[in-house]
């Protein structure tokens, strides 16, 4: 059967997301570190949160989320007005790639970013362009060195995902000074909580009518489930994304549960320390094992290995044991495995699978 129906151009170019795998093949349980998720959960408060507002799912919700945007407001110190609310970050994303980018126009990222931000730019019927890395890390000076008169977006994770690399305030700083008027700088910070002082773009984004930064609740709040993200830009940029966002994008229960989620400080600071005492663990354990590892500014870590083969071969072990880790491959890291920091003792068994795994090699 044929049909004369056409989707815009560079829609068909974007490959299908594929994300991490859940379930292992006669495995009851599997260990999921494949996906960067929170290993303690989501806050009690936030689960409390989520029980009270079903009681109310007859209700339409919020349309301006002004209770939410307070509360993230008053946690980080920022002007609730500048505030948007989506559906998990990449609904903000996907706004922006809509709203300042179209035919015609570049979408800037970098080799090893985000494989979403070339999706962005496609289905906005933009032009992709890929920027070169230096060891795994973004840098500034061929970032600027790709910006043409035609480029509208820059995309940024920092920390990056999955390197968990990252740029440093003066090296952001310089970027933003060089990034031209009518092109956006995004730094997109899924992870920015995971790296010790670094405020996710805010200082940035207050300074620079052309920065955004985004966050998300998906990964240290535990909330993927309920899909809630957040950006902070200038209110002109604000004022046009929600134009274009859906008046209910948000439901009342991943609302409420992003509020409470974010007024409970104490689990938050835990699941920071735990998460930073478990990935130096998890870094040293994997040198120890002569597995090739960067430092890691974000809630995961990847391991570089000989050569693709070792990798696909250490993946496989690492499932006969009930253990679900990444492969990159998609990501330009066919050698590289990206490990969840869990808890305490899934590092342990992380860590004893693969040096069973390096022992039988």
């Amino acid at each position: 059967m044929t049909t004369a129906l056409r989707p815009q151009p560079g829609i068909m170019d974007i490959a299908l997301y594929q994300g991490g795998a859940s379930r292992i093949e006669g495995q009851r349980d599997p260990l999921k570190l494949s996906s960067n998720e929170n290993p303690f959960g989501a806050s009690p408060k936030a689960m409390a949160a989520v029980t009270e507002a079903a009681t109310g799912l007859h209700r339409y919700p919020s349309t301006d989320h002004a209770k939410l945007r307070q509360v993230i407001a008053e946690v980080h110190g920022l002007d609730a007005d500048r505030i948007i609310c989506g559906v998990g970050s990449d609904e903000i994303l996907t706004l922006l790639a809509m709203a300042y980018a179209g035919p015609g126009d570049e979408v800037l990222y970098t080799e090893h970013g985000f494989s979403l931000y070339r999706v962005f730019a496609l289905s906005a019927g933009a032009t992709p362009v890929v920027a070169e890395e230096t060891d795994r890390c973004v840098d500034v000076d061929k970032l600027i060195a790709g910006i043409t008169p035609a480029t509208r977006i820059i995309y940024i994770a920092n920390p990056a995902n999955p390197t968990g690399t990252a740029l440093g305030s003066d090296e952001l700083a310089r970027l933003a000074d060089a990034v031209p008027p009518e092109c956006l700088l995004v730094l997109d910070g899924a992870y920015a909580e995971f790296f010790d002082g670094y405020d996710g773009g805010a200082s940035l984004a207050r300074a620079h009518g052309n920065v955004v930064m985004t966050r998300t609740f998906s990964k240290l709040y535990g909330l993927g489930g309920l899909r809630v993200g957040w950006g902070y830009a200038a209110q002109e940029v604000i004022d046009v994304l929600n134009r274009i966002r859906g008046p209910f994008n948000m439901s009342t229960v991943a609302l409420a549960g992003a509020e409470g989620a974010m007024r409970d400080r104490a689990f938050v600071d835990r699941c920071l320390r735990e998460n930073a005492e478990q990935r130096v663990r998890l870094t040293g354990g994997l040198r120890q094992l002569g597995i090739a590892c960067d430092e890691s500014h974000a809630n995961f870590v990847l391991a570089r290995f000989e050569d693709e083969a070792e990798a696909i071969a250490a993946d496989a072990h690492l499932k006969t044991v009930g253990i679900l880790v990444r492969l990159v491959k998609g990501y330009g890291f066919p050698d590289a495995l990206r490990i969840t920091v869990g808890r305490a003792e899934d590092v342990t068994r992380v860590l004893e699978a693969l040096a069973s795994f390096k022992g039988a090699e």
